[in-house]
């Protein structure tokens, strides 16, 4: 297959480029770039995009969507990534939005889609429990009839962003007598103001909160917030999921990391020259490089064959060597500040630069990539059956 971009495409990407680097502000995305992470700055860059009909362009073109081509779609992402442009909260974009357009009511469609694209409303993700993470269809969360309601009692963990959220979207088990685990989930709306939840945060590694453990007691939620069918919830949670990991190659990111290390290789000196020229730090920036445009040449070819939209099993294999490479560039990034990476958070009244000093929580956030939207292990499985037939 040609993957030379016609001129159509190279015009199409000059323009995103030049829209990502003059309507998002400048302070933004360098704070992006050196691993900072503020609410508002998600809030004003998703507002900016969804005015301009960027925020959503995988949605359905009625609820915001664009009619582009897949390749079209692929560049979008990739150029906020090398921008270093927040990128619209993905559980309102990549996974609530697409669900609710496709297996939700006119009247949930109507409620929550505007809203969810312009995050008027913080979407989080109830799924994982402390025994249901991979194996998520054990989940025990129970949602229990009672007239126009669902009573709702369980608990959510590794809830990211949970502590902002407005809304969490959660997988609760409806029918526990169901012939097969998978058969008795359904797919239920909930707004976290709901008297009974209780959101307790968790700290990471890193030193930062970003996830959160959820709990419901006897949490009362209207029966108008389930989405599709019930005990249809598994089927909405797999198209979710596939939807998932096809974004999370993350290629446009490692590259900018990469791009960062060079130039900060390049700064470093050893001796009369730079650590850039050091021979073995040269080829691991080499191997790399050239692991990375493999990925990206593979997502390309992964993006032409997409059908319709639908989730490819092919998905799985880029998440899997997606991971290891945005953990690789984390890594190079981190070596090269090395005794600059130690202070943390330590501000501009220490010698250590900023960027130095976000490299090392920066690395240690990374080590999320190859566990989230289904483990490395997960993963391989899937393409052990899907895709290779054993």
């Amino acid at each position: 297959m040609n993957l030379r971009m016609t001129d159509e495409e190279l015009a199409f990407r000059d323009e995103l480029r030049t829209f990502f680097t003059t309507q998002i502000p400048a302070e933004i995305r360098e704070r992006t770039a050196r691993g900072e992470f503020r609410p508002e700055d998600l809030i004003e860059t998703q507002r900016t995009l969804n005015a301009h009909g960027l925020a959503v362009p995988r949605w359905p073109v009625e609820w915001g969507g664009k009619d582009w081509t897949p390749l079209q779609h692929d560049i979008w992402l990739n150029e906020m990534q090398l921008a270093a442009v927040p990128e619209p909260l993905a559980f309102n974009t990549s996974m609530v939005g697409p669900v609710i357009a496709a297996f939700g009511s006119e009247e949930l469609k109507k409620r929550f889609l505007p809203a969810t694209a312009n995050l008027d409303i913080w979407w989080c993700q109830g799924f994982s429990e402390p025994d249901a993470g991979s194996d998520l269809a054990s989940l025990k969360t129970r949602a229990v009839r009672d007239g126009d309601s669902y009573i709702v009692n369980g608990q959510k963990i590794w809830t990211t962003l949970a502590q902002h959220a407005d809304w969490i979207f959660c997988l609760v088990r409806t029918d526990p007598n169901a012939p097969k685990r998978q058969a008795g989930i359904s797919f239920l709306l909930i707004d976290m103001k709901t008297p009974g939840v209780t959101v307790r945060p968790i700290k990471l590694i890193d030193g930062g909160h970003e996830v959160n453990e959820v709990f419901f007691e006897d949490v009362r939620v209207p029966a108008e917030n389930l989405v599709g069918e019930e005990n249809a919830g598994w089927s909405y949670a797999k198209f979710l999921l596939g939807n998932e990991r096809t974004g999370v190659t993350r290629v446009g990111a490692s590259k900018r990391h990469i791009a960062q290390a060079k130039t900060y290789a390049a700064q470093t000196k050893i001796g009369e020259k730079s650590l850039l020229d050091d021979p073995l730090f040269a080829a691991r920036v080499a191997e790399l490089e050239n692991d990375l445009l493999a990925l990206e040449l593979t997502q390309l070819r992964v993006v032409a064959d997409s059908a319709n939209g639908a989730p490819n099993p092919a998905s799985s294999l880029l998440k899997l060597r997606g991971s290891e490479l945005q953990q690789a560039a984390s890594e190079l990034l981190m070596d090269v500040a090395g005794p600059d990476s130690l202070p943390f958070d330590a501000g501009t009244d220490a010698m250590s630069p900023l960027w130095a000093q976000h490299s090392t929580p920066t690395y240690l956030n990374y080590r999320k990539v190859s566990i989230y939207s289904g483990s490395s292990e997960v993963q391989r499985t899937i393409i052990a059956s899907s895709i290779l037939g054993l």
